[in-house]
């Protein structure tokens, strides 16, 4: 059997090296420490911890959870949507 997936709007900051301050603000205590040079994030998920690298996407889910995405996922999943679309 074959699934579609329902559409939804979520909110999503992709993270580069130098908006960690904006990260944090976004997803406030998901975000765990920085490390390996400051090219790797810790996010807590409802999964648990999970590994973010540099240009994935930090995104909110719809219960309000925080979880990275790789950009090419982000990509293939995701569009922008219009401000009146919000």
């Amino acid at each position: 059997m074959k699934y579609r997936k329902r559409p939804v709007v979520i909110d999503a900051v992709q993270w580069h090296d130098n908006n960690l301050d904006e990260i944090k603000a976004f997803a406030c205590d998901a975000v765990g420490e920085v490390y390996n040079g400051g090219t790797n994030l810790i996010v807590h998920t409802l999964e648990g911890a999970m590994v973010a690298s540099v240009n994935d996407f930090i995104i909110r889910g719809v219960n309000g959870e925080f979880y990275p995405c790789k950009p090419y996922i982000f990509e293939k999943t995701y569009e922008p949507i219009g401000a009146e679309e919000e």
